[in-house]
């Protein structure tokens, strides 16, 4: 089979793009992933979403399968913050509703020739297209430091390996950060009655509250922070605007995707943490386990003991991890620290090869950390493909 464009991955930017390229007459578009994967399997069940209600929203170019048409359509109510279980259901439904017949075949490589794109699938098929779209999520980018890169027992695990945290009921836990994912992830370990201690190097947990109280001077408010709920006040109206931040040179343009994604936590987690030991300030130096438990030990000199340690140690783009480009391909891209640089479209050095997602955040800014970033992801690939049908 040939396509005009393949996009690989199902989850909230590569069901925003097929909804969006879809809607091009003549565009033959196949869409290859499993719906929500990564959310549904490998997120902690009873999560909430640190993003508001409206930038929890997946983009279709009519907006008309928005969390609330869902709500209306489905009769399930939608709190604020959004439940994991909630955003994983509407994540199905859009898909049903927006890009029905996705391929849910696993990918196993890309190549290409002069004239187009190979993509293999594991059970052995292979299909041809002019433009391929990655999509795949931040999966293969979970970080683990060097002091515990030698570790591979089962006794240490990253967040994003776990769904179901009641496993941990009655056992000493140790979570290394301070992020959303792992504040988030103790308060999930303490209620499911885990023993939980969180170590952060911070000299204190960053919580997110000025919003809040911005948002109660009125109208005002929306000239600090933009719908996209992403970056503090002001910034936020600036990376909620890829085109005006690609204006800011290079330097600042860092400085701007650092500020607006560093670790912090959602106010409403203060109260559930209030009795989880939270040790502040202090660096992990050391890892080894024996036969029963995991042993650290700290900058200070101090050691701890637990039977499992979870690293919210958050995700660092490289996407050489993404074991099915080509070697070819690999080679012919232009990387920046593992993050693909990319011009119009989201195309990258390589022609007809575009980048969705955290990926593109080095070129796009911090938008394309977070689900608000499809509506601008999925309207700026269509219509830089509209225009430019053909590759290079």
């Amino acid at each position: 089979m040939n396509y005009n464009v393949v996009i690989l991955g199902a989850g909230p930017y590569g069901l925003g793009a097929g909804a969006h390229l879809r809607q091009i007459q003549g565009l033959d578009v196949k869409v290859f992933g499993q719906p929500m994967c990564f959310w549904k399997d490998q997120m902690p069940a009873g999560m909430l979403l640190r993003s508001s209600r409206e930038a929890s929203n997946l983009w279709d170019p009519k907006r008309e399968f928005t969390l609330d048409a869902y709500q209306k359509v489905n009769g399930n109510h939608i709190s604020s913050p959004v439940s994991l279980e909630r955003f994983v259901n509407y994540g199905l439904w859009f898909q049903q509703q927006a890009v029905p017949g996705v391929d849910q075949r696993q990918i196993a490589s890309i190549e290409k020739d002069s004239n187009s794109f190979r993509v293999s699938l594991a059970d052995g098929e292979t299909v041809t297209s002019q433009r391929v779209v990655v999509a795949s999520g931040i999966a293969p980018f979970a970080w683990r430091p060097a002091e515990f890169q030698n570790l591979s027992s089962p006794r240490i695990s990253h967040t994003s390996q776990h769904h179901d945290l009641a496993q941990f009921r009655g056992k000493r836990v140790i979570v290394v950060g301070g992020g959303q994912s792992a504040l988030e992830s103790g308060a999930l370990l303490h209620e499911n009655g885990a023993e939980v201690e969180i170590i952060i190097r911070s000299t204190s947990v960053k919580w997110l509250g000025w919003k809040k109280k911005i948002q109660s001077l009125g109208p005002v408010a929306k000239l600090f922070y933009s719908w996209t709920d992403v970056g503090p006040a002001g910034i936020s109206q600036i990376v909620s605007r890829p085109a005006l931040l690609k204006r800011f040179p290079r330097e600042m343009q860092d400085r701007l995707r650092v500020r607006s994604i560093r670790p912090a936590g959602a106010s409403w987690l203060m109260a559930r943490l209030a009795s989880v030991p939270i040790t502040t300030g202090r660096s992990i130096v050391s890892a080894a386990e024996d036969a029963s438990e995991v042993c650290l030990k700290l900058d200070d000199g101090a050691e701890r003991a637990a039977d499992h340690v979870l690293l919210g140690t958050g995700y660092r783009v490289n996407v050489a991890r993404y074991g099915f480009l080509a070697p070819n391909l690999l080679a012919n891209l232009r990387l920046s620290g593992g993050f693909p640089q990319l011009g119009p479209g989201f195309e990258s050095s390589v022609p007809g090869l575009h980048f969705l997602g955290a990926p593109a955040s080095w070129s796009y800014g911090p938008l394309m950390n977070f689900v608000s970033g499809t509506k601008y992801a999925g309207t700026h690939l269509a219509n830089h493909i509209r225009s430019k049908p053909e590759t290079n």
